[in-house]
């Protein structure tokens, strides 16, 4: 019986690869080699498809799309990370952890207990569907809120928050929670000039914030909005930028990633005043 199935997994475009070979050390689960010049995805099986490979293309060569694949198989890449030693498996299970990758941790950590291997402190509690009893940075352990609204209500109002981290740099595109969602990519200070952000514009929609004029690397930016818009499907994407001028360059990011992504997705943009009010709608 044919066991493929479509599931999120890479794709290199070969015209777009220089074989750097930046790449290979990104992915610890062996599934890149740099073959004939070019970077190659050699062993299906071994790729999880959550691209954190991607933000060490400099070429940006490397996407994550939809398609039939063989299985991932944790078992097979926990033999190749356990020899990789120490601090690749710890890389390896904080990746997995940080992304909600809950099943898959739990194959690597019994991998580890049938072999009589050590397992890394921090990792010894058997992994649940929640971010309790486990090491690493909260920012970038990918949480799903999508069952509804969270939090007290404080002040009357719940939060609309679906996913964390919001973080551009610390997102990770092809998380299960961005599939199929309306995004919306809203610059730093838009939530503390719309008084009514959550209500009015966050709800039901997944949440990207960035700042166009104070972070680096929006090069990668630009790669991840891609992969929104290509690997996780999203069905459409809202830019909520301030009225200063520095704003204006996360519309342009958007808007350049819908011209070059593969799929078409409708682009929404809003302008929001320093006192809170829409200045314009597009």
């Amino acid at each position: 019986m044919d066991k493929n199935k479509v599931r999120t997994i890479i794709t290199i475009d070969e015209e777009k690869c220089t074989g750097c070979g930046l790449c290979v050390p990104g992915c610890p689960e062996g599934a890149l080699q740099v073959i004939d010049g070019k970077a190659r995805l050699v062993s299906e099986p071994l790729c999880d498809g959550l691209g954190a490979c991607l933000g060490h293309c400099p070429e940006g060569a490397i996407t994550v799309e939809e398609r039939v694949a063989a299985p991932y198989d944790e078992k097979k890449v926990m033999e190749n990370i356990v020899a990789q030693g120490a601090n690749v498996l710890r890389a390896h299970l904080e990746h997995l952890r940080d992304h909600g990758q809950h099943e898959y941790l739990a194959q690597a950590l019994e991998f580890l207990r049938e072999r009589n291997l050590p397992v890394p402190p921090g990792f010894t509690k058997q992994p649940d569907n929640n971010t309790k009893g486990f090491g690493g940075c909260p920012g970038a352990r990918a949480v799903d809120f999508a069952s509804g609204p969270t939090g007290p209500k404080a002040g009357g109002q719940p939060s609309a928050l679906r996913n964390w981290p919001v973080q551009l740099h610390l997102i990770q595109p092809a998380a299960p929670q961005f599939r199929n969602t309306d995004l919306l990519l809203a610059a730093d200070c838009v939530a503390y000039a719309a008084g009514d952000f959550h209500a009015a514009y966050l709800a039901g929609k997944a949440l990207a914030i960035a700042c166009p004029k104070l972070d680096q690397r929006q090069d990668l930016y630009l790669e991840k909005l891609k992969v929104f818009i290509d690997g996780a499907g999203i069905n459409s994407l809202t830019v909520m930028t301030m009225e200063v001028p520095c704003c204006r360059g996360l519309l342009a990011l958007a808007e350049q990633a819908v011209r070059q992504a593969d799929r078409k997705v409708p682009l929404r943009s809003l302008v929001v005043g320093i006192r809170g009010e829409i200045k314009s709608r597009e």
